[in-house]
């Protein structure tokens, strides 16, 4: 099946919405490496410029992933300690992302409506606890067995796969019950393995025509430049603050979706 280019319809293709697209990938991209949470912003843009929500987030997860590479080149000095988890949760994190996206294809359009208002809550509410479970995962805990870990982990890439939002806030914390390290040593295999699944669960969308073209490419476009100058804006913007925002932002789109639903 050829990529799926819904850019036919006029609303698509138009320049100013492509360039807003491509402004609101920068940003969100920048929020990613400051906050986390910039799907919050970036899927409800493609949906409000009209493109349908299945498609809309896998679109979104193709678009934002060359974004994430230059966090992930930044923490590749946090790996030396971590190498063997990350490796250890390489298959986990590929099969998760793979089941996940595969999910994402059989679910009619319908379903995914129903249960995006669901998926958003659940993002923001995990966004807004985020300082907790950063705290709670650096605390000294009874580590898992290997087991139990790499179950975990699988379904977090089944849900990263499907949705994604929030995905890393979840693996931060049942890495931390895996792995003895820093904060930032369990970011590294976070945005490592976080990336391993958006890239499984992008070229599965790709083979089955789910990609939004011309959209996905200005939002892409927006991510990879908002990915490169993130190091500066991450020394300059208030992280705490811009999460309170998006965490508003998030509540305010859940609620958006959910009116949509209701009215049919």
């Amino acid at each position: 099946m050829p990529l799926l280019d819904l850019a036919s319809t006029p609303a698509l293709r138009d320049i100013p919405t492509l360039v807003a697209l491509a402004v609101i990938g920068a940003v969100a991209s920048g929020i990613n490496a400051v906050a986390g949470g910039g799907s919050l912003l970036s899927f409800p843009a493609l949906v409000a410029f009209g493109v349908p929500p299945l498609e809309a987030n896998a679109t979104n997860a193709l678009a934002l992933w060359p974004g994430s590479i230059s966090g992930g080149i930044g923490f590749l000095n946090k790996l030396e300690k971590t190498k063997r988890a990350l490796y250890v949760m390489i298959l986990p994190s590929a099969i998760g992302g793979a089941a996940g996206a595969a999910l994402l294809t059989v679910t009619s359009e319908r379903a995914f409506r129903l249960v995006v208002p669901v998926l958003v809550l659940g993002a923001t509410l995990l966004l807004a606890l985020q300082p907790r479970i950063r705290r709670w995962s650096g605390k000294e805990h009874a580590r898992l067995p290997l087991g139990w870990s790499l179950a975990l982990q699988l379904a977090i890439s089944v849900y990263g796969g499907y949705f994604g939002a929030g995905m890393g806030i979840l693996m931060l914390a049942v890495l931390g019950l895996f792995i003895d390290g820093t904060i930032h040593e369990l970011n590294a295999v976070k945005t490592w393995l976080g990336l391993l699944i958006n890239l499984v669960a992008s070229i599965f969308f790709l083979g089955k025509g789910l990609i939004v073209i011309w959209p996905g490419l200005a939002l892409m476009i927006g991510a990879i430049a908002g990915g490169y100058y993130s190091a500066r804006l991450s020394q300059r913007v208030d992280a705490e603050k811009l999460r309170k925002g998006i965490v508003v932002l998030g509540f305010a789109m859940s609620a958006w979706f959910a009116i949509d639903v209701i009215r049919g």
